[in-house]
Protein backbone atom coordinates (compact mmCIF):
# COMPACT_ATOMS: atom_id res chain seq x y z
CA UNK A 1 0.00 0.00 0.00
CA UNK A 2 1.31 3.19 -1.30
CA UNK A 3 0.72 6.60 0.91
CA UNK A 4 1.92 10.10 1.05
CA UNK A 5 3.80 10.51 4.45
CA UNK A 6 5.24 13.48 5.82
CA UNK A 7 8.77 12.27 7.30
CA UNK A 8 7.59 11.84 10.85
CA UNK A 9 4.59 10.47 9.81
CA UNK A 10 7.05 7.62 8.12
CA UNK A 11 8.88 7.43 10.71
CA UNK A 12 6.23 6.60 13.24
CA UNK A 13 4.92 4.18 11.32
CA UNK A 14 7.74 2.37 10.42
CA UNK A 15 8.62 2.16 14.38
CA UNK A 16 5.20 0.68 14.34
CA UNK A 17 5.90 -1.63 11.92
CA UNK A 18 9.23 -2.96 13.32
CA UNK A 19 6.87 -3.87 16.76
CA UNK A 20 7.78 -1.15 19.08
CA UNK A 21 5.68 -1.10 22.10
CA UNK A 22 6.86 1.65 23.95
CA UNK A 23 6.75 5.38 22.68
CA UNK A 24 7.49 8.55 25.00
CA UNK A 25 9.15 12.16 23.90
CA UNK A 26 8.70 15.31 24.68
CA UNK A 27 7.27 17.90 21.93
CA UNK A 28 9.69 19.79 20.39
CA UNK A 29 9.84 20.97 16.34
CA UNK A 30 10.88 19.31 14.36
CA UNK A 31 10.01 16.09 15.68
CA UNK A 32 6.88 16.48 17.09
CA UNK A 33 4.40 14.51 14.73
CA UNK A 34 6.42 11.25 15.51
CA UNK A 35 4.90 10.80 18.14
CA UNK A 36 1.60 12.29 17.48
CA UNK A 37 1.39 9.98 14.29
CA UNK A 38 2.11 6.80 16.92
CA UNK A 39 -0.21 7.87 19.16
CA UNK A 40 -2.90 8.21 16.40
CA UNK A 41 -2.12 5.06 14.80
CA UNK A 42 -1.89 3.05 17.88
CA UNK A 43 -4.33 -0.05 18.06
CA UNK A 44 -4.30 -0.40 21.73
CA UNK A 45 -0.91 -2.53 21.93
CA UNK A 46 1.25 0.45 21.73
CA UNK A 47 1.85 2.91 25.25
CA UNK A 48 2.37 6.16 24.09
CA UNK A 49 3.04 9.30 27.02
CA UNK A 50 4.59 12.83 26.70
CA UNK A 51 6.86 12.63 29.19
CA UNK A 52 7.20 15.97 31.34
CA UNK A 53 10.83 15.91 29.76
CA UNK A 54 13.60 14.10 27.49
CA UNK A 55 15.77 13.08 30.76
CA UNK A 56 12.20 11.34 32.21
CA UNK A 57 11.64 9.62 28.55
CA UNK A 58 14.35 8.47 28.40
CA UNK A 59 14.40 6.87 31.84
CA UNK A 60 11.02 5.22 31.32
CA UNK A 61 11.66 3.77 27.31
CA UNK A 62 15.24 2.41 29.39
CA UNK A 63 12.94 0.83 31.94
CA UNK A 64 11.05 -0.70 28.61
CA UNK A 65 14.09 -1.96 27.16
CA UNK A 66 15.62 -3.58 29.77
CA UNK A 67 12.19 -5.45 29.80
CA UNK A 68 12.78 -6.24 26.01
CA UNK A 69 10.49 -3.82 24.95
CA UNK A 70 11.18 -2.42 22.06
CA UNK A 71 11.35 1.08 22.72
CA UNK A 72 11.19 4.68 20.97
CA UNK A 73 12.11 8.30 22.32
CA UNK A 74 11.13 11.46 20.29
CA UNK A 75 12.60 14.88 20.82
CA UNK A 76 14.72 17.69 18.73
CA UNK A 77 18.40 18.57 19.13
CA UNK A 78 18.14 20.40 22.27
CA UNK A 79 16.18 17.65 24.26
CA UNK A 80 18.92 15.37 23.79
CA UNK A 81 20.93 17.48 26.26
CA UNK A 82 18.45 17.22 28.43
CA UNK A 83 18.26 13.55 28.06
CA UNK A 84 22.31 12.97 27.53
CA UNK A 85 22.38 12.22 31.84
CA UNK A 86 20.56 8.96 30.88
CA UNK A 87 22.02 8.45 27.15
CA UNK A 88 25.57 8.32 28.57
CA UNK A 89 25.35 5.94 31.24
CA UNK A 90 22.87 3.72 28.57
CA UNK A 91 25.41 3.23 26.53
CA UNK A 92 28.01 1.34 29.25
CA UNK A 93 24.94 -0.43 30.51
CA UNK A 94 23.25 -1.59 27.51
CA UNK A 95 19.82 -2.69 27.15
CA UNK A 96 17.83 -5.90 25.88
CA UNK A 97 14.73 -4.69 24.05
CA UNK A 98 15.42 -2.15 20.86
CA UNK A 99 16.01 1.16 21.91
CA UNK A 100 15.79 3.65 19.21
CA UNK A 101 16.19 7.57 20.19
CA UNK A 102 14.56 9.82 17.24
CA UNK A 103 16.92 13.31 17.76
CA UNK A 104 15.82 15.70 15.11
CA UNK A 105 18.21 18.37 14.32
CA UNK A 106 17.09 22.15 13.28
CA UNK A 107 19.68 23.53 10.56
CA UNK A 108 19.02 26.97 10.09
CA UNK A 109 17.70 26.94 13.12
CA UNK A 110 14.06 27.59 12.32
CA UNK A 111 12.18 27.20 15.71
CA UNK A 112 15.96 26.32 18.24
CA UNK A 113 18.20 28.47 20.39
CA UNK A 114 21.36 26.01 18.86
CA UNK A 115 22.11 24.79 15.45
CA UNK A 116 23.67 21.89 17.30
CA UNK A 117 24.63 18.36 15.36
CA UNK A 118 23.84 15.16 16.96
CA UNK A 119 25.99 12.97 14.76
CA UNK A 120 28.76 14.77 17.57
CA UNK A 121 27.00 13.36 20.53
CA UNK A 122 26.37 10.04 19.10
CA UNK A 123 30.35 9.74 18.52
CA UNK A 124 30.35 11.53 21.90
CA UNK A 125 28.48 8.63 23.61
CA UNK A 126 29.75 5.64 21.52
CA UNK A 127 26.36 4.87 20.24
CA UNK A 128 25.74 4.45 16.26
CA UNK A 129 23.79 6.89 14.56
CA UNK A 130 21.27 6.64 11.11
CA UNK A 131 21.08 9.91 9.10
CA UNK A 132 18.22 9.73 6.06
CA UNK A 133 18.34 11.62 3.32
CA UNK A 134 14.81 11.23 2.22
CA UNK A 135 11.10 9.85 4.02
CA UNK A 136 11.29 6.89 2.77
CA UNK A 137 14.90 6.10 4.24
CA UNK A 138 13.71 6.98 7.51
CA UNK A 139 10.75 4.81 7.13
CA UNK A 140 13.52 2.06 6.34
CA UNK A 141 16.36 3.37 8.90
CA UNK A 142 13.57 3.41 11.85
CA UNK A 143 13.11 -0.51 11.34
CA UNK A 144 16.71 -0.81 10.61
CA UNK A 145 17.83 1.04 14.24
CA UNK A 146 15.55 -1.40 16.23
CA UNK A 147 17.43 -4.73 14.50
CA UNK A 148 20.77 -2.73 15.10
CA UNK A 149 20.09 -2.22 18.95
CA UNK A 150 19.22 -5.58 19.71
CA UNK A 151 22.07 -6.99 17.85
CA UNK A 152 24.44 -4.70 19.68
CA UNK A 153 22.58 -4.43 22.60
CA UNK A 154 22.84 -0.61 22.68
CA UNK A 155 20.92 2.38 21.64
CA UNK A 156 20.75 3.95 18.52
CA UNK A 157 20.04 7.16 17.25
CA UNK A 158 17.66 8.16 14.13
CA UNK A 159 19.04 11.62 13.11
CA UNK A 160 16.65 13.32 10.91
CA UNK A 161 16.69 16.93 10.04
CA UNK A 162 14.07 19.81 9.54
CA UNK A 163 13.53 18.88 5.51
CA UNK A 164 13.16 15.25 6.24
CA UNK A 165 10.96 15.85 8.95
CA UNK A 166 8.82 17.66 7.65
CA UNK A 167 9.05 16.81 3.45
CA UNK A 168 6.50 14.32 1.88
CA UNK A 169 7.22 11.26 -0.03
CA UNK A 170 4.99 8.27 -1.34
CA UNK A 171 6.09 5.43 0.41
CA UNK A 172 5.06 1.50 0.47
CA UNK A 173 3.90 0.52 3.52
CA UNK A 174 2.83 -2.77 2.69
CA UNK A 175 3.93 -5.67 5.38
CA UNK A 176 2.57 -6.59 8.62
CA UNK A 177 3.58 -5.56 11.67
CA UNK A 178 6.35 -7.33 13.50
CA UNK A 179 5.55 -9.31 16.79
CA UNK A 180 7.99 -8.78 19.55
CA UNK A 181 6.55 -10.32 22.83
CA UNK A 182 9.17 -8.61 25.66
CA UNK A 183 10.50 -11.38 27.27
CA UNK A 184 10.62 -9.14 31.53
CA UNK A 185 12.64 -7.79 33.51
CA UNK A 186 15.53 -9.77 34.67
CA UNK A 187 17.04 -9.28 37.66
CA UNK A 188 21.11 -8.86 36.41
CA UNK A 189 24.06 -6.67 38.28
CA UNK A 190 24.11 -5.10 34.79
CA UNK A 191 21.32 -3.26 35.42
CA UNK A 192 23.20 -1.34 38.41
CA UNK A 193 25.93 0.93 36.96
CA UNK A 194 29.16 1.23 39.41
CA UNK A 195 32.47 2.81 38.46
CA UNK A 196 34.51 -0.79 37.91
CA UNK A 197 31.29 -2.07 35.74
CA UNK A 198 31.93 1.42 33.50
CA UNK A 199 35.69 0.51 33.22
CA UNK A 200 35.32 -2.77 31.85
CA UNK A 201 32.33 -1.46 29.47
CA UNK A 202 34.34 1.38 28.47
CA UNK A 203 37.02 -1.35 27.03
CA UNK A 204 34.30 -3.13 25.44
CA UNK A 205 32.21 -0.48 23.86
CA UNK A 206 35.12 1.07 22.18
CA UNK A 207 36.12 -2.75 20.80
CA UNK A 208 32.78 -2.27 19.81
CA UNK A 209 32.92 0.66 17.39
CA UNK A 210 35.68 -1.03 14.82
CA UNK A 211 32.59 -3.95 14.77
CA UNK A 212 30.00 -1.33 13.98
CA UNK A 213 32.45 0.28 11.28
CA UNK A 214 32.79 -3.40 9.25
CA UNK A 215 29.18 -3.72 9.93
CA UNK A 216 28.41 -0.17 8.06
CA UNK A 217 30.51 -1.10 5.22
CA UNK A 218 28.45 -3.43 4.38
CA UNK A 219 24.96 -1.51 4.36
CA UNK A 220 22.84 -1.41 2.10
CA UNK A 221 22.60 2.98 3.39
CA UNK A 222 26.02 3.43 2.69
CA UNK A 223 27.14 3.14 -1.03
CA UNK A 224 29.93 4.05 -3.48
CA UNK A 225 29.18 4.17 -7.26
CA UNK A 226 30.47 5.93 -10.11
CA UNK A 227 34.08 6.52 -11.34
CA UNK A 228 36.43 9.23 -12.07
CA UNK A 229 39.46 10.94 -10.64
CA UNK A 230 36.91 13.49 -8.99
CA UNK A 231 34.12 12.23 -5.93
CA UNK A 232 31.11 14.11 -3.93
CA UNK A 233 30.33 12.74 -0.51
CA UNK A 234 27.32 13.47 1.16
CA UNK A 235 25.13 12.34 4.10
CA UNK A 236 21.14 13.43 5.13
CA UNK A 237 19.54 15.70 2.97
CA UNK A 238 22.89 17.54 1.15
CA UNK A 239 22.82 13.86 -0.61
CA UNK A 240 19.62 14.41 -1.66
CA UNK A 241 20.29 17.66 -3.03
CA UNK A 242 23.47 16.23 -4.74
CA UNK A 243 21.74 13.68 -6.47
CA UNK A 244 19.36 16.34 -8.46
CA UNK A 245 22.23 18.56 -9.11
CA UNK A 246 24.53 15.44 -10.45
CA UNK A 247 21.94 14.25 -12.88
CA UNK A 248 20.63 17.62 -14.03
CA UNK A 249 24.29 18.90 -14.56
CA UNK A 250 24.68 15.16 -16.81
CA UNK A 251 28.09 14.69 -14.62
CA UNK A 252 29.94 11.25 -14.66
CA UNK A 253 32.00 11.55 -11.19
CA UNK A 254 32.40 8.96 -8.03
CA UNK A 255 30.17 9.13 -5.30
CA UNK A 256 29.63 7.94 -1.95
CA UNK A 257 26.83 8.11 -0.17
CA UNK A 258 26.89 7.95 3.91
CA UNK A 259 23.73 6.92 5.69
CA UNK A 260 25.74 5.97 9.03
CA UNK A 261 27.81 8.56 10.28
CA UNK A 262 29.04 6.98 13.20
CA UNK A 263 31.05 4.72 13.85
CA UNK A 264 32.19 5.71 10.40
CA UNK A 265 32.22 2.82 7.37
CA UNK A 266 35.42 3.12 7.05
CA UNK A 267 36.87 0.48 4.77
CA UNK A 268 33.97 1.63 2.58
CA UNK A 269 35.16 4.98 2.41
CA UNK A 270 38.73 3.72 1.77
CA UNK A 271 37.54 2.25 -1.65
CA UNK A 272 35.99 5.66 -2.56
CA UNK A 273 39.15 7.33 -1.99
CA UNK A 274 40.81 4.84 -4.04
CA UNK A 275 42.13 6.66 -7.29
CA UNK A 276 40.66 9.90 -6.58
CA UNK A 277 42.61 13.56 -6.71
CA UNK A 278 40.01 15.44 -4.79
CA UNK A 279 36.73 14.95 -2.75
CA UNK A 280 33.62 17.63 -2.05
CA UNK A 281 31.74 16.55 1.25
CA UNK A 282 28.13 17.86 1.31
CA UNK A 283 26.03 17.67 4.45
CA UNK A 284 24.29 20.09 6.72
CA UNK A 285 25.64 21.55 9.90
CA UNK A 286 29.24 20.12 10.94
CA UNK A 287 32.01 18.56 9.08
CA UNK A 288 31.44 15.00 10.61
CA UNK A 289 31.74 13.33 7.38
CA UNK A 290 34.43 15.71 5.94
CA UNK A 291 36.63 14.95 9.74
CA UNK A 292 36.43 11.69 9.13
CA UNK A 293 37.59 10.92 5.43
CA UNK A 294 40.41 14.00 6.35
CA UNK A 295 41.36 11.29 8.57
CA UNK A 296 41.60 8.03 6.30
CA UNK A 297 43.23 9.96 3.77
CA UNK A 298 46.00 11.04 6.48
CA UNK A 299 46.63 7.39 8.16
CA UNK A 300 46.80 5.96 4.27
CA UNK A 301 49.30 8.59 3.33
CA UNK A 302 47.08 9.55 0.81
CA UNK A 303 47.31 12.95 -1.24
CA UNK A 304 43.82 13.77 -1.91
CA UNK A 305 42.67 17.27 -1.67
CA UNK A 306 39.16 17.43 0.98
CA UNK A 307 37.09 20.24 0.14
CA UNK A 308 33.79 20.89 2.70
CA UNK A 309 32.85 22.98 5.34
CA UNK A 310 36.72 23.26 6.37
CA UNK A 311 38.14 24.82 3.14
CA UNK A 312 34.90 27.26 2.26
CA UNK A 313 33.54 25.41 -0.38
CA UNK A 314 29.97 25.03 1.71
CA UNK A 315 28.93 26.97 4.44
CA UNK A 316 29.05 25.73 8.59
CA UNK A 317 25.56 27.53 9.28
CA UNK A 318 22.35 27.06 8.10
CA UNK A 319 20.23 24.99 5.96
CA UNK A 320 21.36 23.50 2.62
CA UNK A 321 19.48 24.07 -0.46
CA UNK A 322 19.59 23.29 -3.99
CA UNK A 323 21.29 25.95 -4.87
CA UNK A 324 24.08 25.88 -2.34
CA UNK A 325 25.04 22.53 -3.14
CA UNK A 326 24.38 23.35 -7.32
CA UNK A 327 27.08 26.08 -7.04
CA UNK A 328 29.28 24.37 -4.85
CA UNK A 329 29.47 20.83 -7.32
CA UNK A 330 29.54 23.31 -10.33
CA UNK A 331 32.62 25.00 -8.84
CA UNK A 332 34.03 21.63 -7.89
CA UNK A 333 33.79 20.36 -10.83
CA UNK A 334 34.89 23.25 -13.14
CA UNK A 335 31.80 24.56 -14.35
CA UNK A 336 29.64 27.60 -14.35
CA UNK A 337 27.03 27.68 -11.17
CA UNK A 338 23.93 28.67 -12.91
CA UNK A 339 22.90 29.74 -16.20
CA UNK A 340 23.21 33.66 -16.30
CA UNK A 341 19.95 33.78 -18.52
CA UNK A 342 17.55 32.59 -15.59
CA UNK A 343 16.22 35.50 -13.76
CA UNK A 344 17.11 35.62 -10.03
CA UNK A 345 14.49 34.39 -6.83
CA UNK A 346 13.82 37.16 -5.36
CA UNK A 347 14.38 36.81 -1.61
CA UNK A 348 11.46 36.41 0.57
CA UNK A 349 9.79 39.64 2.48
CA UNK A 350 10.91 39.36 6.13
CA UNK A 351 8.34 39.16 8.75
CA UNK A 352 9.43 39.36 12.38
CA UNK A 353 8.14 37.08 14.28
CA UNK A 354 5.28 38.36 16.70
CA UNK A 355 2.99 36.90 19.83
CA UNK A 356 -0.68 36.42 18.21
CA UNK A 357 -3.77 39.11 18.30
CA UNK A 358 -5.40 37.94 21.24
CA UNK A 359 -2.47 36.47 22.91
CA UNK A 360 -2.82 36.35 26.73
CA UNK A 361 0.90 36.22 27.50
CA UNK A 362 0.72 40.21 25.87
CA UNK A 363 -1.69 40.85 28.23
CA UNK A 364 0.49 39.12 30.74
CA UNK A 365 3.64 40.98 30.14
CA UNK A 366 1.69 44.25 29.37
CA UNK A 367 0.86 44.00 33.23
CA UNK A 368 4.16 43.25 34.59
CA UNK A 369 5.65 46.37 32.30
CA UNK A 370 2.99 48.73 33.81
CA UNK A 371 3.83 47.40 37.24
CA UNK A 372 7.68 48.21 37.26
CA UNK A 373 7.32 51.52 35.06
CA UNK A 374 10.06 53.89 36.97
CA UNK A 375 11.64 50.75 38.91
CA UNK A 376 15.07 48.84 38.09
CA UNK A 377 13.42 45.80 36.75
CA UNK A 378 15.18 42.67 35.06
CA UNK A 379 12.68 40.15 33.20
CA UNK A 380 13.67 36.67 32.69
CA UNK A 381 12.46 34.65 30.00
CA UNK A 382 12.26 30.96 29.10
CA UNK A 383 11.59 28.76 25.79
CA UNK A 384 8.15 28.71 24.10
CA UNK A 385 5.98 31.92 22.58
CA UNK A 386 6.12 34.19 25.46
CA UNK A 387 9.93 34.31 23.91
CA UNK A 388 8.56 36.71 21.06
CA UNK A 389 7.64 39.34 24.68
CA UNK A 390 11.54 40.47 24.08
CA UNK A 391 10.02 41.97 20.48
CA UNK A 392 8.73 45.83 20.72
CA UNK A 393 7.11 47.39 22.13
CA UNK A 394 6.83 44.75 25.11
CA UNK A 395 10.42 44.42 25.34
CA UNK A 396 9.87 42.09 28.21
CA UNK A 397 12.14 39.43 27.73
CA UNK A 398 15.83 40.46 28.92
CA UNK A 399 17.27 36.93 28.99
CA UNK A 400 16.59 33.43 27.40
CA UNK A 401 19.04 30.53 27.62
CA UNK A 402 17.28 27.21 27.35
CA UNK A 403 13.66 25.02 28.87
CA UNK A 404 13.50 26.46 32.73
CA UNK A 405 16.62 28.25 33.09
CA UNK A 406 14.48 31.93 33.53
CA UNK A 407 13.91 31.23 37.17
CA UNK A 408 17.43 29.82 37.96
CA UNK A 409 19.41 32.76 35.59
CA UNK A 410 16.85 35.15 37.85
CA UNK A 411 18.74 34.09 41.11
CA UNK A 412 22.03 34.66 39.43
CA UNK A 413 20.75 38.13 38.65
CA UNK A 414 19.56 38.66 41.81
CA UNK A 415 22.61 37.76 43.71
CA UNK A 416 24.43 40.26 42.30
CA UNK A 417 22.40 43.08 41.99
CA UNK A 418 20.07 42.43 44.95
CA UNK A 419 18.29 46.37 44.49
CA UNK A 420 17.12 44.64 41.30
CA UNK A 421 13.79 43.70 41.37
CA UNK A 422 13.55 39.88 39.22
CA UNK A 423 10.73 38.37 37.46
CA UNK A 424 11.14 35.08 35.86
CA UNK A 425 9.00 34.47 33.41
CA UNK A 426 7.74 30.62 32.57
CA UNK A 427 4.93 29.00 30.33
CA UNK A 428 2.98 26.24 32.02
CA UNK A 429 4.99 22.98 29.89
CA UNK A 430 7.82 24.28 30.36
CA UNK A 431 7.40 24.77 34.16
CA UNK A 432 6.45 21.19 34.56
CA UNK A 433 9.91 20.16 32.15
CA UNK A 434 12.80 21.78 34.17
CA UNK A 435 11.05 24.93 36.05
CA UNK A 436 10.36 23.21 39.28
CA UNK A 437 13.76 22.35 40.06
CA UNK A 438 14.67 26.30 40.07
CA UNK A 439 11.68 27.06 42.34
CA UNK A 440 12.95 24.86 44.91
CA UNK A 441 16.39 26.03 44.65
CA UNK A 442 14.76 29.63 44.92
CA UNK A 443 12.79 28.51 47.90
CA UNK A 444 15.72 26.46 49.82
CA UNK A 445 18.18 29.74 49.21
CA UNK A 446 15.32 32.40 50.34
CA UNK A 447 15.93 34.47 46.95
CA UNK A 448 13.75 37.36 46.30
CA UNK A 449 12.63 36.47 42.69
CA UNK A 450 9.24 36.90 41.19
CA UNK A 451 7.72 33.57 39.62
CA UNK A 452 5.43 34.14 36.57
CA UNK A 453 3.87 31.28 35.56
CA UNK A 454 1.86 32.09 31.87
CA UNK A 455 -0.19 29.38 31.83
CA UNK A 456 -2.32 29.06 28.37
CA UNK A 457 -3.77 25.50 29.34
CA UNK A 458 -0.77 23.88 26.70
CA UNK A 459 2.20 23.16 24.94
CA UNK A 460 1.39 25.84 22.48
CA UNK A 461 5.08 26.63 20.44
CA UNK A 462 5.03 22.91 19.09
CA UNK A 463 1.67 22.60 18.53
CA UNK A 464 -0.66 22.69 21.08
CA UNK A 465 0.06 18.56 22.65
CA UNK A 466 -0.93 18.25 26.31
CA UNK A 467 0.89 18.32 29.71
CA UNK A 468 0.38 17.52 33.35
CA UNK A 469 -1.63 20.32 33.71
CA UNK A 470 -4.18 19.36 31.59
CA UNK A 471 -5.22 16.10 32.83
CA UNK A 472 -5.07 14.62 29.40
CA UNK A 473 -3.03 12.00 28.30
CA UNK A 474 -1.73 10.36 25.09
CA UNK A 475 -3.15 7.10 25.72
CA UNK A 476 -6.83 8.98 25.58
CA UNK A 477 -7.14 9.40 29.01
CA UNK A 478 -7.99 11.44 31.69
CA UNK A 479 -5.53 12.27 34.04
CA UNK A 480 -5.36 14.11 37.64
CA UNK A 481 -4.53 17.40 36.97
CA UNK A 482 -1.48 18.68 38.24
CA UNK A 483 -2.22 21.77 39.96
CA UNK A 484 0.53 24.48 39.63
CA UNK A 485 -0.75 26.66 42.43
CA UNK A 486 -1.00 23.72 44.71
CA UNK A 487 2.70 22.26 43.88
CA UNK A 488 4.15 25.61 44.56
CA UNK A 489 2.59 26.36 48.00
CA UNK A 490 3.66 22.22 48.62
CA UNK A 491 7.37 23.28 47.71
CA UNK A 492 7.56 26.60 50.31
CA UNK A 493 6.21 29.43 48.05
CA UNK A 494 4.01 30.87 50.45
CA UNK A 495 2.55 34.22 48.45
CA UNK A 496 0.84 32.63 45.10
CA UNK A 497 -2.00 34.57 43.30
CA UNK A 498 -3.64 33.24 40.30
CA UNK A 499 -4.96 36.02 37.80
CA UNK A 500 -6.64 36.63 34.43
CA UNK A 501 -4.08 38.90 32.75
CA UNK A 502 -6.81 40.33 30.84
CA UNK A 503 -8.21 41.80 34.05
CA UNK A 504 -5.61 44.36 33.75
CA UNK A 505 -6.10 46.62 36.73
CA UNK A 506 -6.20 43.08 38.93
CA UNK A 507 -3.73 41.95 37.08
CA UNK A 508 -1.31 45.26 37.47
CA UNK A 509 -1.98 45.15 41.60
CA UNK A 510 -1.01 41.72 41.85
CA UNK A 511 2.61 42.58 40.32
CA UNK A 512 2.45 45.30 42.61
CA UNK A 513 2.24 43.36 45.61
CA UNK A 514 4.11 39.85 44.58
CA UNK A 515 6.94 42.77 43.70
CA UNK A 516 6.81 43.76 47.89
CA UNK A 517 7.11 39.82 48.69
CA UNK A 518 10.47 38.43 50.73
CA UNK A 519 11.55 35.83 49.69
CA UNK A 520 9.86 33.47 46.46
CA UNK A 521 6.30 34.88 45.26
CA UNK A 522 4.75 33.47 42.06
CA UNK A 523 2.01 34.68 40.02
CA UNK A 524 -0.11 32.81 37.35
CA UNK A 525 -1.39 34.11 34.84
CA UNK A 526 -4.22 32.29 33.68
CA UNK A 527 -6.06 31.98 30.32
CA UNK A 528 -6.08 29.89 27.14
CA UNK A 529 -4.45 29.81 23.82
CA UNK A 530 -6.89 31.73 21.86
CA UNK A 531 -5.58 28.38 19.24
CA UNK A 532 -7.61 26.07 21.93
CA UNK A 533 -10.66 28.82 21.88
CA UNK A 534 -13.95 29.57 18.98
CA UNK A 535 -12.66 33.26 17.82
CA UNK A 536 -15.73 35.27 19.37
CA UNK A 537 -15.44 38.37 16.92
CA UNK A 538 -13.57 41.04 17.06
CA UNK A 539 -13.82 45.29 18.35
CA UNK A 540 -14.24 47.88 16.84
CA UNK A 541 -12.33 51.44 16.69
CA UNK A 542 -14.71 54.15 16.67
CA UNK A 543 -13.25 56.60 14.57
CA UNK A 544 -14.91 59.48 15.93
CA UNK A 545 -13.27 58.92 19.25
CA UNK A 546 -10.11 58.06 18.39
CA UNK A 547 -8.03 60.80 18.81
CA UNK A 548 -4.82 59.44 16.63
CA UNK A 549 -2.72 59.55 19.86
CA UNK A 550 -1.17 55.74 18.69
CA UNK A 551 -0.99 54.63 22.61
CA UNK A 552 -2.88 51.07 21.75
CA UNK A 553 -0.50 50.42 18.50
CA UNK A 554 2.83 52.07 20.89
CA UNK A 555 2.10 50.40 24.14
CA UNK A 556 0.88 46.51 23.11
CA UNK A 557 1.89 46.21 19.05
CA UNK A 558 -0.88 43.76 18.58
CA UNK A 559 -0.98 42.84 14.83
CA UNK A 560 -4.67 42.83 14.95
CA UNK A 561 -4.23 46.87 15.49
CA UNK A 562 -3.18 49.13 12.20
CA UNK A 563 -3.05 52.58 11.62
CA UNK A 564 -4.55 54.20 8.51
CA UNK A 565 -3.20 57.49 6.92
CA UNK A 566 -4.95 59.92 9.27
CA UNK A 567 -3.01 57.81 12.12
CA UNK A 568 -6.44 56.51 13.67
CA UNK A 569 -6.42 52.98 14.71
CA UNK A 570 -8.06 50.37 12.27
CA UNK A 571 -8.70 46.70 14.09
CA UNK A 572 -8.41 44.07 11.38
CA UNK A 573 -11.70 41.94 12.08
CA UNK A 574 -10.27 38.56 11.06
CA UNK A 575 -7.13 38.90 13.19
CA UNK A 576 -8.83 40.14 16.43
CA UNK A 577 -9.95 37.95 19.23
CA UNK A 578 -11.78 40.23 21.08
CA UNK A 579 -9.43 39.90 24.19
CA UNK A 580 -10.38 43.65 25.60
CA UNK A 581 -6.43 44.46 26.27
CA UNK A 582 -6.83 47.03 24.12
CA UNK A 583 -10.23 48.19 25.60
CA UNK A 584 -8.42 48.39 28.71
CA UNK A 585 -5.70 50.82 27.50
CA UNK A 586 -7.12 53.54 25.71
CA UNK A 587 -7.76 56.65 27.29
CA UNK A 588 -10.61 57.84 25.23
CA UNK A 589 -12.77 54.74 25.03
CA UNK A 590 -12.65 54.58 21.30
CA UNK A 591 -12.35 50.63 21.31
CA UNK A 592 -15.16 48.46 21.86
CA UNK A 593 -18.64 47.67 20.23
CA UNK A 594 -17.76 43.97 19.35
CA UNK A 595 -18.59 42.72 16.28
CA UNK A 596 -19.13 38.89 15.66
CA UNK A 597 -18.38 37.33 12.25
CA UNK A 598 -20.40 35.45 9.99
Amino acid sequence: MIKLLMGNEAIALGAIKAGVRVVCGYPGTPSSEVLETVAKNNDGSIYVEWSVNEKTAMEVAAGAAYSGARAMVTMKQVGLNVASDPLMSLAYIGVKGGLVIVAADDPGPLSSQTEQDTRHFAKFANLPVLDPSTPEEAYEMIQAAFDLSEQVGLPVILRPTTRICHACSSIDVSGSREEHIPSGFEKDPRWVIFPQLSYKRHIEIEKLQTALSLIFSKSPFNRVSGKGALGIAGSGIAWSYALDVIRDLDLDIKTFKVGTPYPFPAKLAESFLDGLSAVLVLEELDPVVEEALLEIAANKGLKIGILGKKTGNTPYAGEFSYEIVHKAISEFSGLQSHDTDEPAIPPLPSRPPVLCAGCPHRASFYAVKKAMKGQKAVFTGDIGCYTLGNAKPLNMVDTCLCMGASISVAQGIKRVEPDTRLFAFIGDSTFFHTGIPGVINAVYNQTDIVIVVLDNGTTAMTGHQPHPGTARTMMGNISEKIDIEALLKSVGVKWVRKINPFDHKAAVSAVKEASEVKGVSAIIFESPCIALAKKPGAFEADPGKCRACGMCVREIGCPAMVLGKDKKVRIEPSACYACGLCVSICPFGAIGGMKHED
